[in-house]
């Protein structure tokens, strides 16, 4: 099934919308699907002749911390939630992954928290043989960055062995370079010591992994676009069938309401915030251009849908909006 949504807005005055530093309106547009496709774990839907599943993992609720947006404040993320329907008492940040049955092969692009983050998350293989996905099944998972909420799916908790050892790993090039350097581990914080030791202690050991850099058809329909910022090696995977587009766009926006708006505001997760930013719009403004579905990953649920500019910023509208 294909979705098309209704644009069914909430506009909030003039005065809102300078407050939060746009231009232009405001629009929110909740999904009629979110709480089912919450509760049972995942959506399904078609880009043309391609199968994709968005699959749930849950939610991590971050507490509010002054310097979460390195350049808005506390007052101004709290507003913008609200402005989006969302409650302020919390970062909302939601994750899920994307599934996908293209020529033959089943593609997992990311592999979720294990959980081994945050305690209400963790549910992708849970809710991946609710949507009837064998996950031993899957031909290929294609990594978008080594942030521990994509790769901890793949290891498990105590003995860091393989989640999916019969399928090939595609991971950017750039990425894995960075994060497998020997001298790294040093010149990380102490808070990413512990992140970049698993995965010198793995990934370099696994003999299923391929790198890839560039623009390279990883995939049947499926295509690397490398979108750094977030990380030094952050990408994008692009998936075409017939004249149908869907990205899978990865980290490169956080919470829809926060950095889907306002565009320019920089997370503190971000690496290399200017390129991120660039990059951020330069994919917005290609999705609008080619008519394309975008999935992000801290979307929310169902984590797909359209992307529109809107005064300084963009709206996500998700399937049932």
């Amino acid at each position: 099934m294909t979705y098309t949504p209704n644009r069914r807005e909430v506009i909030l005055s003039a005065t809102g919308a300078a407050a939060l530093g746009l231009a232009g309106t405001l629009t929110f547009l909740p999904s009629a699907l979110a709480d089912t496709a919450r509760e049972q774990g995942y959506h399904k839907y078609k880009i043309g002749d391609i199968e994709c599943v968005s699959l749930y993992d849950g939610i991590w609720k971050k507490k509010h911390a002054d310097n979460f947006i390195r350049n808005a404040t506390l007052e101004q993320t709290k507003a913008a939630l609200k402005a989006g329907g969302l409650s302020d008492e919390y970062i909302p940040i939601e994750f899920a992954q994307t599934f996908i049955k293209t020529g033959g092969k089943t593609v997992l692009i990311d592999a979720g928290t294990g959980g081994q983050l945050a305690p209400t998350a963790g549910m992708m293989m849970k809710h991946m043989a609710a949507a009837g996905l064998d996950g031993a099944s899957v031909d290929t998972v294609l990594i978008s960055h080594f942030h521990p909420d994509h790769i901890f799916g793949l290891m498990a908790k105590d003995t860091n062995a393989q989640v999916f050892p019969n399928a090939e790993i595609i991971v950017p090039e750039t990425e894995y370079k960075f994060w497998t350097d020997p001298a790294l581990i040093e010149k990380l914080p102490d808070n990413r010591k512990g992140l970049g030791k698993r995965i010198q202690a793995t990934f370099p050991n696994w003999k299923n992994v391929t790198q890839v850099s560039g623009e390279k058809d990883v995939a049947p329909g499926i295509r690397s676009l490398p979108a750094f910022g977030h990380t030094p090696g952050h990408t994008a995977y692009h998936i075409s069938s017939g004249d149908k587009q869907l990205i899978v766009a990865g980290d490169i926006a956080n919470v829809p309401a926060l950095f889907v708006v306002n565009p320019t505001w920089q997370a503190v997760f971000d690496s290399d915030p200017e390129t991120a930013t660039k990059n951020r719009i330069a994919l917005f403004d290609r999705v609008i251009a080619d008519g394309a579905v975008v999935a992000g990953y801290h979307f929310g649920f169902p984590n797909a849908g359209t992307v529109t500019k809107d005064g300084n910023g963009y709206v996500f509208a998700p399937f049932g909006a």
